[in-house]
């Protein structure tokens, strides 16, 4: 996959927190539980750190470990989006995407299965 950011829909797009900032990018989210190696703060140029609606330790050490495919994780990582504190968050994301772009930034080298890609497909679910 090109270097270029993913368009996801209403509202959202998916870019790597390694990807230049743009104007177009709007509200900056990222959605790792982990700082990105090698990416300064003011690099990053966030407006918002999620780490409430990444993945679990647990989830992200499993997976990582090659207990479960992307699928399995998805499933999983669904699940824990789906728990009372996470729903308020994303209903806050899809309200600012309401308002404009969010651009949901991530660390994986892999732009179509991973962290944020899930989390885009809950957040646009009906």
């Amino acid at each position: 996959m090109s270097g270029k950011p993913t368009s996801g829909a209403k509202g959202f797009v998916l870019k790597r927190v390694q990807d230049p900032v743009e104007a177009t990018d709007g509200f900056r989210v990222l959605v790792d539980r982990l700082w990105p190696r090698g990416i300064s703060k003011a690099a990053a140029a966030l407006d918002l750190w999620a780490k409430d609606i990444a993945p679990s330790t647990d989830l992200r050490q499993r997976t990582h470990a090659g207990e479960f495919s992307y699928e399995e994780f998805a499933t999983a990582y669904a699940l824990e989006l789906a728990l009372p504190g996470a729903r308020d968050r994303l209903d806050e994301l899809r309200a600012l995407a309401a308002a404009g772009p969010v651009t949901l930034l991530f660390a994986a080298r892999e732009r179509s299965r991973n962290n944020a890609t899930a989390l885009l497909a809950v957040l646009v679910a009906p």
